[in-house]
């Protein structure tokens, strides 16, 4: 096996120990009491939950149905947690008289998407997380921003509670060796030229291949939904799940 190929595999074997360490430890280590993992079910997010399939089965999972997903993230959200054997899904859904008197007639998004944000996904995983005492996102360093400095175990801010980023230090090629190698199925909108998915009226394909999110709230003063942002220091700076 040539040289950079050896280390290449390594690396990433490194990287794959490393991730299954900090989920194990976020099942398993009673002192952190509940844990659970937060997915979009978005580009990237095969990997981690394939991992978590792998080792926590019955660890739960909570996915935003904010009511506004492209109808491809639905079928795929319901693809990959029966292919994966994820045994304890749940769907987090806005609360439906916040939604009623907010945003009466699910335009909201188109005059202030910040607030759309906050009513459809940070304040019902805010409730959601209520029961447990820590949470896993897929956030890695190479997604940039203030995710540079990413650490596997960090404490949050927003919710004063446990975070646990496994893949904080893979790299976007260890990513994708990863998927390719398990077979997992990619996002169906890839194929598409989006390359990071969030809500359908507030995602299109990015205006740059350099920066995958570039494509996110286009035109809008706002570069994420607000869940990894400090309540104390909502300046939308922060990054989306």
């Amino acid at each position: 096996m040539p040289l950079d190929a050896l280390i290449s595999s390594m690396s990433l074997r490194h990287r794959i120990t490393e991730a299954q360490t900090a989920i194990k430890i976020a099942h398993t280590e009673p002192k952190l009491g509940q844990i659970a993992l937060v997915s979009s079910f978005g580009a990237e997010a095969a990997v981690l939950l394939h991992l978590v399939a792998q080792s926590e089965p019955d660890m739960p999972v909570l996915f935003l149905e904010t009511g506004k997903h492209f109808a491809e993230t639905l079928t795929y959200q319901r693809q990959l947690a029966r292919d994966l054997g994820l045994r304890d899904l749940r769907l987090i859904r806005p609360d439906p008289e916040a939604l009623s008197t907010q945003d009466p007639y699910g335009a909201l998004h188109s005059f202030d998407a910040k607030a759309c944000c906050a009513l459809r996904k940070v304040a019902p995983l805010q409730s959601a997380l209520q029961g447990f005492d820590g949470w896993i996102t897929g956030r890695k360093r190479y997604q940039g921003g203030s995710r540079k400095t990413l650490g596997v175990f960090e404490g949050d801010e927003a919710t004063g509670k446990l975070k646990i980023n496994p893949l904080a230090y893979w790299s976007f090629e260890e990513m994708r060796t990863y998927a390719q190698s398990h077979a997992l199925p990619p996002h169906p909108l890839l194929e598409q030229g989006y390359l990071s998915i969030g809500c359908a009226p507030c995602t299109q394909r990015p205006q740059s291949k350099d920066d995958p999110r570039s494509g996110r709230w286009s035109g809008q003063d706002q570069s994420e939904c607000g869940i990894h942002i400090s309540r104390s220091n909502d300046n939308n700076k922060g990054n989306a799940l």
